[in-house]
């Protein structure tokens, strides 16, 4: 993103595997390019922290990359204070291992 145009890599290690890629679509990455306010980090540690709250909090489960919208919100939550805001859960595509791993306070390892 940093580049502002399509950069192939070798791996894409993540447990989060419903954003990982090797080679981005560059139609994709014209169009995310095209305007955005910001674009934000997630570390593995922040997904699986919004997996655990939303599960602990609203007793459904996220898929990895569908815990995203809230690890971004949970990131910049002091831009929020004050205001409404809401986040879209996607997903819940998260096995049994992996969601048991993530509940005890884990990260799972790429």
């Amino acid at each position: 993103m940093a580049g502002g145009r399509v950069v192939s890599t070798d791996t894409a290690s993540t447990f989060i595997d419903g954003v990982a890629v090797r080679v981005p679509d560059p139609d994709a990455v014209s169009v995310i390019m095209a305007s955005p306010a910001r674009v934000l980090t997630i570390s593995e540690d922040d997904a699986a922290e919004a997996m655990r709250i939303l599960f602990a909090s609203t007793h459904n489960v996220a898929e990895p990359a569908g815990a995203l919208a809230l690890a971004g919100l949970l990131a910049e939550r002091s831009r929020a204070v004050g205001k409404r805001v809401a986040v879209i859960q996607t997903g819940g595509n998260a096995d049994a291992s992996l969601l048991a791993h993530v509940l005890a306070g884990h990260t799972p390892a790429a």
